[in-house]
């Protein structure tokens, strides 16, 4: 990866993430070509949190957005016992950026393992990208939302201050809007006194 830094893309893109991390400068679509022949290896191997950790503790983020890639490539071989594991990499380094990614992970892991009560109690978790990340685990479920959940957990969270997880609660809505439009536009008026006026509009998105 080294030898295929772009100083010249370095100081927008660190910028871009408030100069929380460095970067390589190598931009999404040139990290994915290169990183796809090892992870065409390593999708014939069993996961191993040793592989994901020996790219996690890298300095430079795009390491950290290859080990998402290698997590969510061999996401169905992990079950309900790994989510303290996965709950330890969310809070380190944490950004949207890599917190959002993590959560077809745990969308898969919920679809074929018992993980609500995990969930509900991340909703009510003190790390801000906790909460996040149970709001939104849900994604792109569509007909397989279990909406007594996101209920649960929306709720849990309609209280807070903080923009990224009023967006969250808007961005679950939002998605879950395009298969249930009358349980979201419900949902929005039975609470809407209740609710952050940036998830209402988040989440009313396609209701008009």
């Amino acid at each position: 990866m080294h030898k295929n830094k772009n100083e010249e893309n370095i100081i927008p893109m660190e910028k871009y993430m408030l100069n929380k991390f460095k970067f390589l400068g190598i931009k999404s679509i040139e990290r994915r070509e290169i990183s796809k022949e090892c992870l065409k290896k390593l999708r014939k191997e069993n996961f191993s949190w040793a592989v994901f950790n020996s790219l996690w503790i890298q300095e430079e983020r795009e390491f950290q957005y290859i080990a998402i890639d290698y997590l969510k490539l061999k996401k169905k071989e992990l079950n309900s016992s790994d989510l303290p594991t996965i709950k330890k990499y969310i809070v380190s380094k944490a950004w949207w950026d890599s917190v959002d990614n993590f959560y077809s992970v745990l969308s898969e892991i919920g679809l074929n393992y018992k993980i609500n009560n995990e969930m509900i109690s991340w909703s009510k978790d003190e790390n801000l990208w906790i909460r996040r990340i149970s709001i939104i685990h849900q994604l792109h479920r569509k007909e397989k939302t279990n909406t007594k959940l996101l209920e649960k957990i929306l709720k849990n969270n309609f209280s807070s201050h903080e923009f990224f997880i009023n967006k969250a609660i808007g961005w679950a809505l939002r998605d879950y809007s395009k298969t249930d439009l009358e349980w979201v536009k419900n949902f929005i008026e039975d609470n809407k006194n209740f609710m952050d006026k940036l998830s209402i509009k988040e989440g009313s998105k396609y209701l008009k």
